[in-house]
């Protein structure tokens, strides 16, 4: 009797990176998402989760854009120099994408990533276009949200 044994795929294990400040620092508004021109032994690293978003932004070189800051950092089986880590790398994005992007630079407006897609085949960054926040205001919106906690909590022990 023939039996088939069909070897299961495992399921990667994929972690989420997240800019956490990105909603603290920008009033975000449009999002899009862009491809990234990656190395073999930094898409490993992604994803296993070994980088971070903190401090990064998107900047525009010769009507191209391009990530600077992120940092991927190595781990065991795959090693990754100091300059590597943080490289600059160049977003993959429709044209009509990127004249929206440069427009709305040109009209002041920063373009934030905010989380590195590792799910599917290709590793994707999600970017938003943004207006940075001040002081005050980041000021109101956490009196705002311990003003909703506090209430809430009365409304629960009532």
């Amino acid at each position: 009797m023939y039996t088939s044994v069909m070897a299961k795929k495992k399921q990667a294990t994929t972690k989420k990176i997240t800019n956490k400040r990105a909603r603290h620092d920008y009033a975000l508004g449009d999002g899009f998402v862009a491809g990234i021109s990656l190395t073999g032994a930094e898409t490993k690293a992604l994803r296993l989760g070994h980088g971070h978003l903190r401090g990064a932004y998107v900047v525009e070189k010769g009507n191209e854009l391009f990530l600077l800051n992120a940092t991927i950092t190595g781990f065991n089986g795959v090693k990754l120099d100091e300059t590597e880590q943080t490289r600059s790398r160049k977003l993959l994005l429709k044209r009509r994408e990127i004249d929206q992007l440069i427009e709305a630079k040109k009209q002041g407006k920063s373009i934030i990533p905010t989380e590195l897609l590792t799910q599917g085949r290709y590793i994707k960054l999600r970017i938003a276009t943004g207006v940075g926040l001040k002081k005050y205001d980041k000021r109101q919106v956490l009196k705002a949200r311990d003003d909703k906690r506090a209430l809430q909590s009365a409304l629960k022990s009532r």
